[in-house]
């Protein structure tokens, strides 16, 4: 079925005449269908892997091999949902060099090759390593992306990516997230 704006209502995120293949650093949020937690658990402050997060993990390192050009800062694989920074260079087209046919990937391209991937093999290890089936998708169908403008939000954003494991119980992407406590009651 295509999409028609008058029965679907569904309007864009993404920031309106924004160039997306741009060089620059974007922060960005995948998270599993229904929240299902799949990637392993936050156990004291620390993720620990099972085998399909460590899949997600090499999965995403592998990304600059696909799309040169692009390079993966920090990232976290948490039990239902990826935090990562991908930066992406000027490529020759952009840089003003000789055109080329290659066409400068776009933060959609590269974010759809990771969940078309991860998806893709994570159906390979419920074949072959018993890993528990997902209803009818791996992935949500959007993702949340930041576009990073300076070195002081690049760093807050790393120490947020870095955290990110301390704060499971807090987290809203945890469905058993704990209230933080409020000290003056």
């Amino acid at each position: 079925m295509n999409y028609n704006p008058d029965i679907h209502r569904r309007r864009s995120i993404r920031l309106k005449r924004y160039d997306y293949s741009r060089a620059g650093a974007y922060f960005v949020t995948v998270v599993t269908q229904s929240r299902v937690c799949c990637f392993g658990d936050v156990v004291g402050e620390e993720m620990r892997w099972n085998d399909a997060g460590q899949m997600a993990c090499r999965v995403w390192e592998s990304l600059p091999l696909r799309f040169p050009g692009v390079e993966m800062d920090y990232f976290v694989v948490m039990p239902n949902h990826l935090h990562g920074i991908i930066t992406m260079r000027d490529s020759p087209r952009n840089a003003g060099d000789r055109a080329t046919t290659r066409v400068a990937p776009t933060l959609g391209r590269i974010v759809g090759a990771y969940k078309s991937l991860t998806t893709l093999e994570y159906i390979r290890g419920v074949k072959t390593r018993n890993w528990p089936p997902f209803e009818r998708r791996l992935w949500q169908r959007n993702y949340h992306e930041h576009i990073i403008r300076d070195d002081e939000s690049l760093c807050s954003i790393r120490r947020y990516i870095a955290d990110n494991p301390a704060q499971w119980r807090y987290d809203k992407e945890n469905a058993y997230a704990e209230l933080p406590s409020d000290a003056s009651r």
